[in-house]
């Protein structure tokens, strides 16, 4: 699967800002799919993802109530909705797909090897 990731800009402490990720190729909902982030001079760390079917989400502790991943199987899209952003939220966020074993209701996917499709990314940055 190929993804491509859209939304990324510039914005200010405290706005919101929704990401979104188009997939072309095999079924889009064979796929787990999330959301990862890597900041200047850090590791890529887990944001967020979503099982097959979107009934199920998972997300980074530290993000929980700020974030919120969906998905759109009939147009093959997922995308991530942030809230109250703060300039620790900046980085290049990337779409990552997941086809590991798993259930399509509540499965949310493994490690970040799992995810083994991955877009380009695209970057946002929070001023204070």
């Amino acid at each position: 699967v190929q993804l491509q990731a859209s939304g990324g800009g510039l914005v200010q402490a405290g706005r919101s800002l929704t990401l979104s990720c188009a997939a072309s190729g095999p079924t889009f909902s064979n796929y787990v799919m999330g959301w990862f982030r890597q900041a200047p001079g850090k590791e890529r760390e887990f944001v967020a993802a979503i099982s097959r079917s979107g009934h199920a989400t998972r997300y980074a502790d530290s993000l929980k109530g700020r974030f919120t991943i969906s998905r759109d199987n009939a147009k093959s899209t997922v995308h991530l909705q942030m809230n109250t952003l703060e300039p620790e939220d900046t980085a290049v966020y990337y779409c990552a797909a997941d086809r590991s074993s798993g259930g399509y209701y509540y499965y949310t996917g493994g490690s970040t090897s799992d995810f083994g499709s991955w877009g380009q990314g695209t970057q946002v940055t929070v001023s204070s």
